[in-house]
């Protein structure tokens, strides 16, 4: 490989059991997810597979702040 190329970055993908697992959300619910586009997905035959990003992006976008009391 020359130098002044660069490789491909690598994504890690987990299926969606693990998501369920990692989040509390339902299977199901990441599929309907994925297949509604809310969610970037890859389809490999049969398996539904999801970029460890986009769960982070849901867990991220779905904090909330905390609430400091006075």
């Amino acid at each position: 490989m020359k130098s002044n190329q660069t490789r491909p970055q690598e994504v890690r993908l987990i299926s969606v059991a693990e998501a369920e697992i990692q989040t509390g959300v339902s299977r199901w619910t990441w599929r309907r997810w994925a297949y509604d586009g809310k969610v970037a997905s890859v389809k490999l035959g049969k398996r539904l597979l999801l970029p460890a990003a986009e769960v982070e992006r849901m867990i991220t976008e779905g904090t909330r702040p905390a609430v400091v009391a006075q």
